[in-house]
């Protein structure tokens, strides 16, 4: 995850430093959006029928070789444009292919009423990279250049390779689904029939396609005159959701997660309308990372409600489906504030995106009220979960 985040900041640096252009930024994030959707998708029906520590490691085995093959083309005389395209492309969909697995572990072997704190312990794993690897790799790419950046992504797959290799295999259940179309469908059709969930994945994606906006952060950057602080500009919001984590015991104890969502994506949106107006770079940094608090106490919730909820046979899948919600709207947020800022400029771009954030999330917590009313006390298929891990320990 660290070297992964370097690579984030490296990959649209670069693309602004060949091109120029707003719409050449975005469409990196457009390109990675089919491999996504399909691989999701697929990755979660192999992590219910195979051994899910195989998946990871090979996984990992190919992100580092597409790691290694956008240093090869930034050390070329003239790197190829193309290549950050398909690589981009390719790498979103392994990385795919591997994180339903890696989700559906934390099911596996956390008990249910220790799930919220599992979400939360998460969360702090996902900050360290956040925080850390986005300023390092501002440093790194504009000091020595995207080569070194995309180097040092290469060598942090190494040292993840070597931890994971010592991972104990983790089966699937006696009487799981192959994987095939069939079980696909079984796992849509789950998720469709629970509105609780399906408010979980709508509210998460209206939020990231509506206000959404790192691809913006370089050009940012330098209409605020400090572009040597491009990294800190993306890891503003996560610090924002660091101290979420940090002080996340509260969360624990919520109980009305579903009302949770929808209160924290609406704030989301409103932190990122505030950055439009934000007078510096400063002033942009706290509102990013107010940003990325209210993000990451609404995916404490969710994560919550997911994995008290949903049976072990069926997490694979739905892990892969929870990977759309939260992998494809930021894809498509970038698109869109890409798009708006070619229109509008930048600041235009993240003050409209976050309004209609507000209100989409608005929208869609009126016309969910299972979900908006969801509470774990009393939710059937949360008790019935509980129920049955009980009686298997």
């Amino acid at each position: 995850m660290f070297g992964t985040f370097i690579s984030l900041v490296a990959v649209p640096y670069q693309m602004k430093e060949l091109t120029g252009s707003y719409l050449a930024v975005g469409l990196v994030s457009l390109a990675e959006f089919v491999p996504m959707v399909v691989c999701g998708l697929w990755g979660g029906a192999i992590a219910d029928a195979l051994d899910r520590r195989k998946i990871i490691v090979l996984s990992e085995l190919g992100l580092l070789i597409t790691s290694a093959a956008l240093m090869v083309n930034a050390l070329l005389p003239n790197p190829q444009i193309w290549v950050l395209y398909v690589m981009g492309a390719v790498s979103t969909g392994i990385a795919c292919l591997q994180r339903p697995s890696m989700e559906a572990v934390f099911q596996q072997v956390v008990k249910h009423e220790q799930q919220g704190a599992a979400a939360v312990l998460s969360s702090l794993r996902w900050n360290f990279g956040a925080i850390v690897a986005p300023a390092l790799g501002g440093l790194l790419v504009t000091t020595f250049g995207a080569a070194v950046a995309y180097g040092v992504d290469a060598v942090t797959f190494v040292l993840s390779l070597a931890l994971l290799w010592r991972i104990r295999s983790l089966p699937p259940t006696e009487d799981a689904a192959p994987a095939s179309l069939k079980s696909l469908v079984e796992g849509v059709r789950y998720a469709v029939g629970r509105s609780d969930l399906m408010g979980t994945y709508l509210v998460d994606i209206a939020a990231m396609v509506f206000a959404m906006a790192t691809a913006l952060f370089p050009f940012l950057a330098d209409e605020l005159r400090a572009p040597h602080l491009l990294g800190l500009l993306y890891s503003a919001g996560a610090v924002g959701a660091l101290i979420a984590s940090l002080t996340g015991s509260w969360a624990v104890r919520v109980q009305r997660q579903g009302l949770g969502v929808i209160v924290a994506a609406a704030l989301w949106g409103v932190a990122v309308s505030l950055t439009a107006l934000a007078p510096n770079v400063w002033v942009v940094l706290v509102c990013i990372a107010l940003a990325g608090a209210a993000d990451m106490v609404s995916g404490i919730f969710r994560m919550t409600m997911w994995n008290q909820t949903i049976p072990r046979e069926l997490r694979g899948r739905l892990a892969g489906i929870e990977l759309l919600s939260y992998a494809s709207g930021p894809m498509l947020g970038n698109a869109r504030a890409s798009l708006m800022a070619n229109f509008g400029g930048t600041r235009f771009s993240l003050g409209a995106g976050g309004l209609l954030c507000v209100a989409a999330v608005l929208a869609l917590g009126a016309a969910l009220p299972k979900f908006r009313r969801y509470d774990a006390r009393t939710d059937e298929h949360a008790l019935a979960e509980k129920a049955r891990r009980e009686m298997a320990t």
